[in-house]
């Protein structure tokens, strides 16, 4: 999306633009120096890269007013009365330089009354993920693309959506957001529909059935029978799910060994 237009329509509207940057990664985009104002990550995916720790990140760029807005007061202007009387804007609204209001609020509220703590042993699974995440990613995005050009003129695909093709609705966007490549996640259309789908599914050999992404290792998945199967047909329309569609977690394995895996799928599942 054009994060810098979104901005100013939600700063316009008096409200902060929230980026779910998990499928970028801070590696490929900095979503705050282009007006967003808080940047969620699920630390499951490609910060750990294992899928082996469940975690999230909130990164709280301390310059949205949270007081500036009368639809905020009750959350940030007014005492709290679960904490002391607290203002959060009052106090941390202008905290050396930056509005912490939120990221404040997010820790001693929301952490204390839900109990969303990070457990010792996932915080040193993500920590060690951190330290080769520019190195995976790159390779996530660089595999994800040779793969998107190989199926964007196989035989047996009708259709390839990933942003790093330049015949993709949204290429000149996301060249402008995204540095070093385009994400590691890619949806495709197999001739046939869902029967021809779910044979590709059944006989690629080095891509792993899971509706994770993210990890090290190529991943599968057949979204109109699995993950948004218990949706009507209209609504997995909607949601953009066809029974065509293949979506592709493409793994920091070699580029070739994916597309040789791929290509003998799809050629056993529609007979050529």
């Amino acid at each position: 999306p054009d994060l810098r237009r979104l901005a100013d329509v939600a700063h316009a509207a008096g409200v902060p633009l929230v980026v779910d940057n998990t499928f970028a990664t801070p590696i490929l985009c900095r979503p705050i120096e282009h007006g967003a104002d808080i940047v969620i990550h699920s630390a499951t995916k490609w910060i750990g890269g294992q899928g082996n720790s469940i975690g999230g990140v909130v990164v709280d760029s301390g310059r949205f007013d949270w007081a500036a807005s009368p639809r905020f007061k009750s959350l940030y202007v007014d005492p709290e009365p679960a904490y002391h009387g607290l203002s959060f804007a009052g106090v941390f609204g202008d905290f050396n330089g930056a509005n912490i209001a939120f990221a404040i609020r997010l820790r001693v509220v929301l952490l204390r009354d839900i109990g969303a703590a990070l457990s010792p042993f996932n915080a040193f699974f993500f920590i060690q993920g951190l330290e080769t995440l520019h190195l995976r990613v790159q390779r996530h995005a660089d595999n994800a693309l040779a793969v998107a050009r190989f199926l964007d003129g196989h035989p047996a695909v009708s259709w390839v959506s990933y942003p790093g093709l330049e015949s993709h609705v949204t290429h000149e966007t996301a060249k402008r957001y995204l540095s070093s490549g385009f994400g590691g996640v890619l949806t495709f259309g197999v001739l046939g529909g869902e029967e021809a789908a779910r044979r590709v599914i059944e006989r690629v050999r080095l891509f792993s059935l899971v509706a994770n992404v993210g990890d090290t290792k190529s991943l599968i998945i057949h979204p109109w029978s699995t993950t948004h199967e218990q949706l009507s047909v209209e609504d997995r329309h909607a949601a953009g799910v066809t029974d065509d569609l293949i979506r592709l977690s493409v793994g920091i394995e070699d580029a070739d060994d994916l597309i040789r895996d791929l290509d003998g799928a799809l050629r056993s599942a529609v007979g050529l």
